[in-house]
């Protein structure tokens, strides 16, 4: 997962202790993380409909729905993108003990238990 999930995840936070809308700075501020690259996870927060851009004087963000009927994979997904939050490099094809790229027809045990957690239990954890 991104920095910027971990950047969003505190957004949401900070988004569930309020009422009203909340400046992006806000948050930026609270947690002395660049305001430019926390737009950019609110816009992709706001993008997959998990929070709402409130316009004028008073506005900021707002959650869209009760923060219970949020996950924290609902927010990988919209920061990072669907699909698994473990990415396989194929680091066993690199380096002097490296297997040759035609041997590795099959996931490596890393990846295979990878999938298997986020199958079971982190990918449970995370949907809810």
């Amino acid at each position: 997962m991104s920095g910027g999930v971990e950047w969003a995840l505190r957004c949401c936070v900070v988004l569930t202790s309020v009422r009203e809308p909340v400046p992006a700075a806000r948050p930026a501020a609270l947690h002395d993380i660049s305001p430019t690259y926390l737009a950019k996870q609110l816009q992709a927060l706001s993008r997959a409909g998990l929070i709402r851009s409130v316009q004028g004087k008073s506005g900021g963000y707002a959650l869209t729905r009760a923060p219970e009927q949020i996950t924290v994979l609902d927010v990988v997904d919209a920061v990072d993108g669907p699909g698994s939050a473990f990415v396989c490099t194929e680091i066993r094809q690199r380096g002097p003990l490296a297997t040759p790229a035609e041997a590795c027809t099959t996931p490596c045990p890393i990846a295979r238990a990878m999938a298997g957690a986020m199958g079971q239990g982190v990918g449970a954890w995370l949907r809810g």
